[in-house]
């Protein structure tokens, strides 16, 4: 009977993807609805959670490596440090190899504000994960994956073994 519904799977129609991408805009809405509240208190936006984020997974990551996995013009991207670093979240020191790299960290202040927004997003993940089962999580987590632009790919999994 798996199979079976595995071949359906297949040959889905476009009403069906249609319902698909709806549940995803609407489950990525419940996914940012809880951390969009703790930004809005430090007037940030889901810019600054993704630098955050990506910041605390691969401490002392680089500007680049970070404009590679944030997918964001330079510009945007300096807009978003600058505000992190200057309200003394964000460290950006200079690399010891090369001189004009810039190596950033979360300080204590950015570690408990990203712990923050990722405990609300694990909650939320933990009761929907625990709610569908685990086929329904290791088919998600492949759907993902699959998704993915294979350069994306290559970064999720780097971030994913550090």
């Amino acid at each position: 009977m798996a199979q079976d519904h595995s071949e359906n799977l297949l040959f889905l129609t476009d009403e069906q993807l249609r319902r698909a991408i709806e549940a995803m805009f609407f489950a990525y809405r419940g996914f940012t609805a809880d951390p969009d509240r703790i930004l809005a208190d430090y007037d940030y936006g889901r810019a600054h959670h993704r630098a955050i984020h990506f910041i605390q997974r691969t401490p002392g990551t680089t500007v680049n490596n970070l404009l590679a996995i944030l997918g964001v013009t330079k510009q945007s991207l300096n807009r978003v440090l600058r505000t992190l670093v200057e309200d003394g979240l964000v460290e950006s020191r200079v690399g010891t190899r090369d001189r004009r790299e810039r190596h950033l960290y979360l300080t204590p202040r950015g570690a408990a504000l990203e712990q923050e927004l990722s405990d609300a997003q694990r909650a939320r993940m933990r009761a929907a994960f625990r709610a569908a089962g685990p086929v329904a999580v290791a088919g998600f987590r492949e759907v993902l994956e699959h998704m993915m632009d294979p350069e994306l790919r290559r970064h999720f999994a780097a971030v994913k073994e550090g």
